[in-house]
């Protein structure tokens, strides 16, 4: 893709949030978009299920070599681990096992937990989703945790506002961008003003064509992004709100639907992000994510440049372009049609 000095034509007004037509391909899939992918056909989050398919991608992931165990001649017919060499490991029997592999973690105790995690060589994220997914197997639906709100506080807005060198905004764990400063709305204006739905970023990565552009590594951005909406599907899976996006990217997105059935799991609290704005360019930003302790569920992100680099001086660049379109009474663009060259020092 064609990098650095561009001559953009940006739109005014973040366009109407309308469902892409019928027929039209999705980046990624090469096929034509399907019908119906907002239901809860598409079986993404049932807890017994996710239960069975974790433990088995994860017990596939250990060899016996690694696991420290003796390995025999003669054809393995399974990847990985048998459920009777995790059962050693984790010190339990066969039959006790395969109930657990079976979905059935509910009443599991946190040392028969450990002792799993510890067998199938989980790392932290791993193992915190198991003890969710455990969570979410002995509680009634109705007892489980409300989803988070949509809505941050004023005070966490006045935070935000109060960032005027730094782009910042707020999500939910469905990757739903809550609230942002101008310098953040700015960075991610591609997102705001996707035709692909309401702004979430996992949402326009996978379904809006300018996703792939705009995250210039994009396939490390789409793995982290599913697997933060699986431990999120970990941690509320009767999420109603979960359950019909991860039933459309899978129905929508062949990228999307491999990537979701590899279970795979992931902490998302600080490293790099490489963007390509379309104002300004390629852009190296790094990033810290915090939990909002008086808000479950919602973190801020805050993202940062080197002093002195070309990203700050981008960045600079960007929040004078903003300054400058807020003060003309626009939304972040210039006037429909008007072409602009714009090259970063």
């Amino acid at each position: 893709m064609h990098r650095g000095r561009e001559t953009l034509v940006v739109p005014l007004r973040r366009r109407a949030a309308t469902a892409p037509p019928r027929g039209r391909a999705e980046p990624g899939t090469g096929r034509a978009s399907l019908v119906g992918g907002g239901g809860r056909s598409v079986g993404g989050v049932d807890n017994q299920n996710a239960i069975r398919d974790f433990l088995v991608s994860r017990r596939a992931r250990v060899t016996p070599e690694e696991a420290g165990l003796p390995v025999y001649g003669g054809h393995r017919r399974v990847q990985g681990l048998r459920r009777e060499e995790v059962a050693t490991l984790a010190g339990m029997s066969v039959d006790y096992y395969t109930r657990l592999e079976r979905g059935h973690l509910g009443g599991a105790s946190e040392s028969v937990l450990d002792a799993l995690a510890r067998a199938l060589q989980l790392d932290e994220a791993e193992r915190a989703h198991l003890f969710d997914l455990a969570r979410s197997a002995g509680t009634s639906p109705r007892a489980r945790p409300r989803p988070a709100a949509e809505r941050v506080r004023p005070g966490v807005q006045r935070v935000l506002d109060a960032m005027t060198g730094a782009p910042a905004w707020v999500r939910n764990g469905r990757a739903d961008v809550l609230a942002a400063n101008t310098l953040g709305r700015a960075l991610y204006a591609p997102v705001f003003d996707s035709a692909a739905g309401p702004p979430n970023t996992a949402r326009f990565a996978f379904l809006d064509p300018r996703g792939p552009d705009f995250y210039r590594d994009w396939a490390t951005t789409a793995d982290d992004m599913v697997a933060i909406l699986r431990a999120e599907a970990g941690r509320h899976p009767c999420d109603r709100g979960l359950t019909d996006l991860v039933g459309e990217l899978s129905t929508r997105s062949e990228e999307f639907r491999n990537r979701w059935a590899a279970h795979n799991v992931r902490f998302h609290r600080t490293g790099f992000k490489r963007l390509h704005h379309p104002v300004v360019g390629d852009l190296d930003l790094t990033y810290e994510a915090m939990e909002l302790a008086g808000d479950p569920g919602q973190t801020l992100l805050v993202y940062t440049a080197e002093p002195a680099s070309p990203t700050h001086d981008a960045l600079q660049l960007l929040a004078s372009w903003t300054s400058t379109d807020a003060a003309s009474g626009d939304e972040l663009s210039p006037e429909p049609g008007r072409v602009e060259e714009v090259t970063p020092d």
